[in-house]
């Protein structure tokens, strides 16, 4: 079963709303067997319209009354790097959608810095990997995340590591300062794929027809230096959330109709 749950599933929902609160009672489901048995649970997410609608879909459900959310930890897998108080800022959007509406202590808030800090990008990546590393274990310099979510652009790129650039083929770094980003703001900070990679599961979420040939790229195991969602891959479950407009020609094979 460990070795069926490597591979990449496709999860494929009605529609964008659908997948929204599919994925998002998942993911409360999940946190509340582990909240239930006293484990704590470290969360990364990314930005980006689908993982919001994700959020903004678990803040409204009860189910996350079931969850003591003082054993959760959340952290971001990218941010954009602009002042605290900018609504462009990822962690604006989590908390407006997701955070505000549950009982999590500010200090499992796992923040980037932001561009009015006093610091310059460069020195808030190296923050962001020495925060990492406080909750780090022998194996590695970072928490073991127990799901990880990713939006995926139409290029293909996660978090914030775009097709074709140094970042994406990082193997040193935990973190990474981005410069001229291929979208805007221009300054940006992202995890690096071996982090991401080491969650347990991740969890791609790709809502809308804009999306199939990002996913069909993806699946069909296309470099990852060109499709970063193709690299993407979990220790134990690695499935692409999607919803029919997504779906297109994804062969029925891959199309997981229990998970």
């Amino acid at each position: 079963m460990s070795e069926f749950r490597a591979e990449k599933r496709v999860v494929v929902i009605k529609d964008a709303e659908a997948l929204a609160s599919g994925v998002a009672e998942r993911f409360l489901q999940r946190v509340s067997k582990r909240s239930s048995a006293g484990k704590t649970t470290h969360v990364l997410i990314s930005g980006g319209t689908a993982v919001t609608a994700v959020l903004r879909a678990a803040g409204h459900s009860s189910s996350r009354e079931g969850v003591d959310w003082s054993g959760v930890h959340v952290w971001w897998a990218d941010e954009r790097f602009v002042p605290a108080d900018s609504p462009e800022r990822n962690d604006a959007a989590a908390s407006d959608a997701f955070l505000h509406h549950i009982g999590i202590p500010s200090d499992n808030l796992h923040r980037f810095a932001a561009s009015d800090a006093g610091i310059d990008v460069e020195e808030a990546a190296r923050r962001y990997a020495d925060e990492l590393a406080s909750f780090g274990t022998d194996e590695q310099a970072w928490p073991v995340f127990s799901v990880c979510f990713l939006g995926v652009g139409p290029d293909g790129h996660i978090a914030s590591l775009f097709p074709d650039r140094t970042e994406i083929a990082d193997v040193e770094h935990t973190v990474l300062p981005v410069r001229d980003s291929p979208l805007p703001p221009a300054e940006r900070l992202t995890l690096t794929r071996r982090v991401l990679n080491s969650s347990r599961r991740v969890w791609l979420v790709l809502p809308g027809v804009d999306k199939a040939s990002a996913l069909g790229l993806a699946l069909a195991g296309a470099s990852y230096h060109s499709v970063p969602a193709a690299g993407a891959k979990g220790r134990k479950q690695t499935v692409f959330f999607v919803d029919e407009a997504a779906a297109g020609s994804v062969p029925e094979e891959l199309i997981d109709p229990e998970f």
